[in-house]
């Protein structure tokens, strides 16, 4: 299951919602699938099409890549925390999809921290440096600080726009792992 290796303008490997790898023809290009993930169907024999909110986009070098969302508790551990300690590990994940999330991260891979409770809103963001998944129950992934987002975005603000009508972000609110699309990190950061 190489994950670039073998893409090319008509065909990517997607991760579907079960969390499996699949070679899809798509019926749309990769760059119309950036803009408007929910729209692009593939166009596999069967004609039994899946949804292809959980996509990782190509870098310039040729290798796949994932947006994901990390829920935090402010009074636990804040962003401003994390600026603080340039680096952590991020642990205390529990829930089985999130664990999934966690271990198949990958070092370089962007993230967006999040503040649950009363904040409920994008902070700022980081990035993956390494990822042990040796054990499964829990994997270790270390991440490093970003930069703080300008203008947070609220829950209310997120809830309202239709790029995360299909997000687990706001279908599972419990999820504290959340994979997102290149258009919903650029809402979320302001890039």
């Amino acid at each position: 299951m190489g994950e670039g290796s073998r893409s090319s303008s008509r065909h990517l490997l997607l991760k579907t919602w079960s969390g499996y790898w699949e070679r899809a023809s798509l019926v749309c290009s990769r760059w119309s699938l950036a803009q408007n993930p929910v729209g692009c169907r593939s166009g596999r024999r069967d004609r039994k099409a899946f949804n292809l909110r959980f996509f990782r986009y190509q870098t310039h070098e040729g290798d796949f890549f994932m947006n994901y969302l990390l829920k935090t508790e402010a009074s636990t551990y804040s962003f401003a925390d994390l600026e603080r300690d340039k680096t952590t590990i991020w642990d205390g994940v529990t829930n089985p999809v999130a664990l999934r999330n966690l271990r198949s991260m990958r070092a370089g891979e962007r993230l967006v921290i999040y503040h649950t409770g009363d904040e409920k809103r994008a902070v700022g963001t980081a990035s993956v440096v390494s990822v042990d998944a040796s054990d499964p129950k829990a994997p270790e992934v270390k991440i490093k600080a970003g930069v703080a987002i300008g203008v947070p975005k609220s829950l209310a603000e997120i809830k309202a726009s239709k790029l995360f009508a299909d997000s687990a972000l706001v279908r599972q609110g419990r999820l504290s792992v959340v994979p997102l699309t290149e258009a919903q990190f650029g809402f979320l950061t302001g890039e």
